[in-house]
C-alpha cells in the first residue's frame, strides 16, 4: 500500500482560502491510484469531498463543495491537491486524503470504503 501524508492546514477566516497537499511514498506507482479527500468533524463521521481519477481526467465533487473547491494531482511529483476557496465554518474538520489501487485511468471513487490507504489528517478550521 502506499503511504500518505497531507500538509497544508490552519487556521483562516470565512472567505478565505487555503491549500491541502497530499504526498505519496511511490511516486513511480501514484498514477495507477484513483485518489479522494474526505473530511471529520467531531463526533461526525468520515465524509467524502472530492475525488479524481488516476490520469487526472475525471472528478467528482460532492455538493457541498461543488464549485468552493478543486481537486488536482501532479503524477510526476506524486502529490494530490485540494484548493479550498470561500471557506465556510462549516468547512471546519481533519481533512484526510485516501488512495485506492485502480490502474484503469478514468475511474474515480467516493465511498469511504472504497480506499485503503489514508493518511493522518491536517486540520482544517474556519472561524466566523
Amino acid at each position: 500500500q502506499v503511504q500518505l501524508v497531507e500538509s497544508g492546514g490552519g487556521l483562516v477566516q470565512a472567505g478565505g482560502s487555503l491549500r491541502l497537499s497530499c504526498a505519496a511514498s511511490n511516486k513511480r506507482t501514484f498514477l495507477n491510484y484513483a485518489m479522494g479527500w474526505f473530511r471529520q468533524a467531531p463526533g461526525t463521521e468520515r465524509d467524502f469531498v472530492a475525488a479524481i481519477s488516476g490520469n487526472g481526467g475525471r472528478t467528482y465533487y460532492s455538493d457541498s463543495v461543488k464549485g468552493r473547491f478543486t481537486i488536482s494531482r501532479d503524477n510526476d511529483k506524486g502529490t494530490l491537491d485540494l484548493q479550498m476557496n470561500s471557506l465556510k465554518p462549516e468547512d471546519t474538520a481533519v481533512y484526510y486524503c485516501a488512495a485506492r489501487y485502480s490502474p484503469g485511468p478514468g475511474t474515480y471513487f467516493y465511498r469511504n470504503t472504497d480506499f485503503g490507504s489514508w493518511g493522518q489528517g491536517t486540520q482544517v478550521t474556519v472561524s466566523s
